[in-house]
């Protein structure tokens, strides 16, 4: 009964520094309007401050995997999460737009050890028939996060100057990692004991080898395959919704980010029903109903002629996507049990380095207002790869 409740405690702080980090992640999207005009450059070109952050992300994986199996998952977070408080408040005073895309690539390379790593903590301390629940628990707070973080950032550049949400992103990011702390060290005794006894010298040898292992894996080489597709096709049109919805639609970036919240208020009604769902529809049903939900959301974003239904596809992608995505991170949790850290971190860095490519991609469209047929194209994208996951899903529940 202990265990479970400094369990519970510990799950509790980490949704916090996954919230921060979610949040901070989003924050510049409804940003890149302003930030376009205030340094002088093109909305594509200000997308740099996304791609730095997701790029950044999505490499250190390979560093944090290996080292949470080894220093000890909840260690590796607090460190993560002190970093993203020291390079936030960084942002905030960046004086041009080059120095604003490398702390953001910085807050990056910090937070990319965070959500991942809470992630495979999740899959060592929590079975797996009650691992889809606990994860979409966590998710409530990293939806929360993407919601705050995306609606926060088209407020404060209205109200109160894009440098005070990167602020409060600092302060946000110092409390949870001095909550994970004093919590690390009220049980410092059973840390000592499981954690922490995984410590080993770092072997550059081992780590290499332990990636050929983990990639030499038929499943895991499926998994990072299509988590990487997915993070290009959802993930990268999604950083441009916020301008879609302004040089679109004529929204102020406020107005933009709280049009945002309706993408999490989805993945927050998946959260929610997610075990009924689960229930109903199993895992292949979930990706397969997620991915539909996806490209009807997308295509209303590209052709709808009123914000209202815009709106109506804002919520129908984020509630598509968390059905999709939280199938695809169960999955991960369980590819590789005995490198579980570096698993859930490889996943994480595949999707994020999909995300750069795709945010790469779109940025080019945006400019040259292609981004009606780019959202388009990621919505028939989108339908083929959620029937691909659905019909493997289906072969080995059968074959199970």
């Amino acid at each position: 009964m202990a265990a479970m409740q400094t369990n519970t405690r510990t799950l509790r702080f980490m949704a916090l520094a996954a919230f921060t980090s979610m949040a901070s992640m989003r924050v510049c999207d409804p940003m890149l309007p302003a930030l376009a005009q205030e340094f002088s450059v093109s909305t594509g070109d200000a997308s740099a401050v996304i791609a730095a952050f997701a790029v950044a992300y999505g490499v250190l994986q390979l560093v944090y995997g290996p080292l949470g199996d080894r220093l000890g998952k909840t260690r590796v977070v607090i460190g993560a999460t002190s970093a993203c408080a020291l390079f936030s408040a960084f942002t905030a005073l960046a004086p041009n737009l080059t120095a604003l895309v490398v702390s953001r690539a910085a807050m990056g390379a910090s937070a990319a050890g965070i959500i991942p790593l809470c992630m495979a903590w999740i899959g060592d301390q929590v079975p797996y028939e009650q691992r889809q629940e606990t994860l979409a628990g966590l998710m409530v707070a990293t939806v929360s996060g993407m919601m705050a973080g995306q609606w926060f950032g088209g407020f404060a550049v209205e109200a109160l100057g894009w440098r005070v949400a990167f602020a409060v992103l600092s302060l946000l990011f110092a409390v949870a990692g001095g909550l994970l702390w004093r919590q690390m060290r009220q049980v410092a005794a059973q840390a000592a004991g499981s954690e922490a006894a995984a410590a080993s010298a770092f072997s550059m040898r081992g780590y290499l080898a332990s990636t050929r292992q983990l990639l030499a894996m038929p499943r895991v080489q499926w998994v990072l395959t299509v988590v990487t597709i997915e993070g290009a096709l959802a993930f990268g049109t999604l950083a441009f919704v916020p301008s879609r919805m302004v040089e679109g639609f004529g929204l102020s970036a406020a107005a933009a980010g709280g049009v945002m919240v309706m993408y999490g208020i989805g993945g927050l009604l998946y959260s929610v029903f997610a075990r009924r769902w689960l229930a109903l529809l199993g895992e292949h049903g979930l990706a397969l109903l997620g991915a539909a939900l996806i490209a009807a959301g997308l295509l209303l974003l590209a052709w709808s002629p009123v914000v209202a239904w815009a709106v109506v596809g804002c919520f129908l992608a984020g509630l598509g996507f968390y059905m999709l995505h939280n199938t695809l991170q169960t999955q991960a949790t369980q590819m590789a049990p005995q490198a579980r850290g570096m698993a859930v971190t490889l996943f994480a860095c595949l999707l994020f380095l999909g995300q750069s490519g795709g945010v790469f991609l779109v940025a080019l469209s945006v400019d040259r207002g292609w981004l009606v047929p780019v959202f388009t194209a990621a919505a028939a994208g989108v339908v083929a790869l959620g029937v691909a996951i659905s019909r493997v899903l289906r072969r080995r529940n059968a074959a199970t």
